[in-house]
């Protein structure tokens, strides 16, 4: 993960401008938002808040690649934004806000709309023009001069980048991956408009080359001794990761782990129903939580997944908390229930696909999702669960 000096502060913890930390955090928070936008869209997340006198101006993420725009850095959209909000391409009294160190295109946009300031977030080793790299903002011999503050909330900007790259790497390996003759693998178009990248896994000896999709949010790759809590989440029959789209959000300091099973979401589709026991999938997670290096996992689930959720304790996996949402969180209706069911729709473009659907016997119900307000209610419970210091004993 990328890291930074903090620049241009004092020695009380203040900017040099006197703005209060919580209102950097405030803002940064808020283009943390526009990043993870970006991402879904499939773009490097960035994003970025333009603020004047405590309010918002305007807002921007990246978008070179839907845009076919080399310059559509969320910094330019933002600024691009605020010159028509505010009727003058000089953004004097302006503070900018952005989740990566500014390369040397935006950093000299910046210069030239004359801010007051300058706040981002991860450092950029690579392209970074506020120090990293080189310092635009440094050059004393500019007509004007911004300042700028680094490292706000730079852990969670960078977890964003390093997710978003290694889940791209994953998918890059994916893609060479040849399919088993007896499964089959749902397109990626068919997933266009809901959350991703995935990584992926296909090693483990209880695959047998079927390849596993899974999100890791709060992990550090190569990392066995990190002490967060590991949070395991397993949707229902019929569903898939996707369920747990808010989670991992609203679990600050947890490392979220969210499997699609076998049969389900991104992951391989075997052909035939005997595959699908919950044994078989149980031993296929317990390789894969070994494999990852984890310790102790508390788990949250679907009420589907119960007797898995029993086998997996059994053989060890799962030694923390165990919650199983409640079904009342699970009910959504109108244009809710429209949507979850296009997502859980979206891996089973034909019969061919269904196999795990007949061996899990899903039964008809009435739509299911988890809405962002239920997923805050569910972290609540689980917080309160663990209590304060987590689940570890030691």
């Amino acid at each position: 993960m990328p890291m930074v000096e903090p620049l241009s502060q004092t020695s009380a913890g203040l900017p040099a401008d006197g703005a209060p930390q919580d209102e950097d955090h405030r803002w940064m928070a808020l283009a943390l938002d526009e990043a993870r936008a970006a991402a879904a869209a499939g773009e490097v997340p960035v994003g970025a808040v333009l603020v004047r006198d405590g309010r918002m101006v305007a807002t921007g993420r990246n978008a070179p690649v839907a845009t076919h725009d080399p310059s559509a850095h969320a910094e330019m959209a933002a600024l691009r934004a605020a010159g028509q909000a505010l009727g003058n391409y000089r953004l004097d009294g302006c503070t900018l806000y952005v989740t990566l160190e500014p390369c040397a295109m935006c950093a000299g946009a910046m210069l030239h709309a004359r801010l007051d300031r300058v706040v981002f977030g991860a450092a950029d080793a690579r392209t970074g023009a506020a120090g990293s790299v080189l310092d635009l903002f440094g050059i004393g011999q500019l007509n004007h001069h911004t300042a700028v503050q680094g490292g706000v909330m730079d852990e969670e900007c960078g977890a964003l980048l390093q997710d978003f790259f290694r889940g791209r790497r994953a998918q890059a390996r994916a893609q060479a991956q040849p399919v088993r003759d007896d499964a089959l693998r749902t397109p990626e178009a068919r997933f266009a408009g809901f959350d991703g990248p995935h990584a992926f896994v296909s090693e483990l000896p209880a695959l047998g080359g079927l390849r596993l999709a899974y999100v890791d949010r709060g992990g550090v790759a190569g990392d066995c001794t990190q002490r967060r809590p590991v949070v395991l989440c397993l949707h229902g029959a019929g569903q898939w990761g996707h369920l747990f789209r808010h989670l991992p959000d609203l679990l600050p300091g947890h490392r979220v782990l969210i499997p699609d099973l076998i049969g389900f979401g991104r992951s391989d589709k075997p052909k035939k129903e005997a595959l699908h026991t919950r044994e078989w999938h149980a031993e296929v997670l317990r390789q894969w939580l070994a494999a990852l290096g984890v310790g102790e996992v508390g788990l949250i689930l679907h009420p589907d997944m119960s007797g898995l959720a029993d086998l997996l304790a059994g053989q060890g996996a799962i030694a923390g908390p165990r919650l199983v949402i409640p079904p009342a969180a699970l009910v959504v209706r109108g244009a809710a229930a429209e949507d979850a069911a296009r997502a859980w729709a979206a891996p089973f473009p034909d019969k061919g696909h269904e196999a795990a659907l007949r061996a899990w016997a899903a039964r008809r119900r009435p739509v299911q999702d988890l809405s962002a307000d239920a997923a805050r209610a569910l972290a609540a419970r689980w917080q309160a669960l663990e209590g304060p210091m987590g689940y570890s004993r030691e």
